[in-house]
């Protein structure tokens, strides 16, 4: 396969941290994976993480408050289905990993690798944090791949960026002790100031960096949203031994990328 990402896009994610790929899935192939994703949530299949779970501002107190069993994310999507496990290994992905990360390509099965959903009511927002914070590998070079599986708003949770914040020099006392950015600390404001939303269609595909500080509201509408999360790695940044990063295994992936990989 030639090079899937242009030269521009490459520059444009190197300096912002992100990238937004339009109508990349089908909508016949956003409906497939809806499907299922339907179906799992209504068996509760597992794994699955609550947002009584993760303890966020305004999440349910327990499982049995009430909403304490609304679902924030089905987890291992890429055991889950064929056409979870399909996307993953998408040949179009594994070239772009390829020529950002300019390496051999591996998706991490022990982050992300998940359905995020936003539930209306009682899915709960996220401050603005860098997944890096709780991923421990030699270097912050990890890329996250998120599709939109229905048209992603602020009003119901779309996830908002702060542009070239991976490049960021931030100091400890900027972070509170889950490494979110303290919205207390006055040079936050500034980084808070610099936030924008990223909505998306169903079928956009959104590249973002491991360092990138992001965020997301609440669903404030009736329907739940629902987004596909897998994450990258080049072969040579290894999990750290005996961290959570290097439990639940890696796949090797491929693709033909020749010398125009790296669309320069």
């Amino acid at each position: 396969m030639s090079a899937f990402l242009s030269p521009e896009q490459l520059q444009q994610f190197r300096r912002d941290g992100y990238l937004v790929l339009p109508g990349m899935v089908t909508a016949d192939d956003c409906a497939r994976m809806r499907v299922v994703v339907q179906a799992h949530l209504q068996n509760a299949r597992a794994p699955l993480e609550y947002e009584a779970e993760v303890g966020y501002p305004g999440a349910p107190d327990s499982l049995d408050a009430p909403g304490g069993r609304t679902v924030r994310r089905l987890k291992d999507a890429y055991h889950r289905d064929t056409v979870l496990r399909a996307w993953a290994e998408d040949a179009r992905i594994v070239t772009g990993m390829q020529q950002l990360l300019e390496e051999p390509v591996m998706l991490t099965l022990a982050h992300h690798n998940c359905v995020m959903t936003k539930h209306p009511h009682y899915g709960t927002a996220t401050g603005w944090h860098r997944d890096i914070r709780y991923w421990r590998f030699m270097r912050n070079e990890l890329i996250t791949v998120w599709l939109a599986l229905g048209d992603e708003r602020v009003c119901n949770g779309a996830l908002r960026v702060i542009p070239g914040s991976h490049r960021f020099d931030i100091k400890p006392e900027q972070l509170d002790a889950l490494d979110f950015l303290r919205p207390d600390a006055a040079e936050n404001a500034a980084l808070f100031a610099q936030g924008i939303p990223v909505e998306l269609q169903a079928g956009d595909v959104l590249l973002f960096h491991s360092g990138l500080f992001h965020a997301a509201g609440p669903n404030q509408t009736d329907a739940v949203k629902m987004s596909v999360a897998f994450a990258y790695r080049g072969a040579s940044n290894l999990p750290l031994p005996g961290s959570r990063s290097s439990v639940g295994g890696d796949v090797a992936l491929e693709a033909a990328v020749g010398e125009a990989g790296h669309g320069e």
